[in-house]
């Protein structure tokens, strides 16, 4: 989507059409999904969706998810220390990616993680804030109300 969309003058490009930008923000995305993602659905599955069912959390699997999230979002902030986004100082699909899973672990005990590290925690802020994630908020909260 982001490249069919991405030469859209009324849009914001969420990918850059030079090859060298484009190569930071897959390695981002690729990171994202390798390194990121993993840790943070098992968070959420323990902390969100299992007492959700009426079922405990495991405590160890929490313990092992925290510590690998953990080390990630400390190269995430030391990256975030060179530029304001993760693949450039431009949001990119690579920030994008990590909206539901960041606002989904905000809402558990995780969010420790996010906020003891203040470049992530304001990266986190500005891109939850964005008006298109907003809109999203919005449609799932009225999906939840029908």
């Amino acid at each position: 989507m982001a490249h069919q969309f991405g030469k859209d003058p009324n849009r914001e490009p969420l990918i850059s059409w030079d090859c060298r930008k484009q190569a930071l923000v897959s390695n981002w995305v690729d990171v994202e999904d390798q390194h990121f993602e993993p840790p943070a659905l098992k968070l959420i599955s323990e902390l969100v969706i299992k007492p959700n069912k009426g079922l405990a959390p495991d405590g160890g699997m929490v313990a092992e998810a925290e510590a690998e999230l953990a080390k990630i979002l400390d190269v995430y902030e030391a990256r975030l220390a060179k530029s304001k986004f993760l693949a450039s100082e431009k949001y990119t699909i690579a920030d994008v990616l990590h909206l539901p899973k960041l606002q989904s672990l905000l809402e558990t005990p995780a969010k420790k993680l996010i906020e003891s590290r203040p470049r992530v925690n304001a990266w986190c802020t500005e891109i939850l804030a964005r008006p298109a994630w907003a809109k999203v908020l919005d449609m799932k909260q009225n999906m939840a109300q029908a």
